[in-house]
């Protein structure tokens, strides 16, 4: 059994690192700053979340799982209020580039 969890803690964890690579390729290619940072927090939350995912079945307690868990839900909060404001700040300005 803990074979079966290791290996899918590892791929979790991979489909994790995928989802930050694509999000920083999207950040670089996409020609606009909302469609930058679309794509960028959509796949850094995705991401993010699947790296807590592959890590929490290696947890030590049922508290480290939970700080794990708080730490995913701070960065999701976090990435949504910057991502609203920085989306603010581009339509005031009157220029998505």
């Amino acid at each position: 059994m803990s074979l079966v969890i290791d290996l899918f803690g590892v791929a979790a964890i991979g489909a994790g690192v995928f989802f930050f690579v694509a999000g920083a390729a999207g950040l670089l290619r996409f020609p606009d700053a909302l469609s930058r940072l679309h794509a960028l927090t959509k796949a850094d939350n995705l991401g993010l979340g699947l790296i807590v995912l592959g890590l929490l079945p290696r947890s030590t307690s049922p508290l480290a799982a939970l700080k794990l868990i708080a730490i995913w839900a701070l960065v999701l909060l976090a990435g949504a209020t910057t991502a609203q404001l920085v989306g603010r700040a581009v339509r005031r300005k009157g220029s998505a580039a």
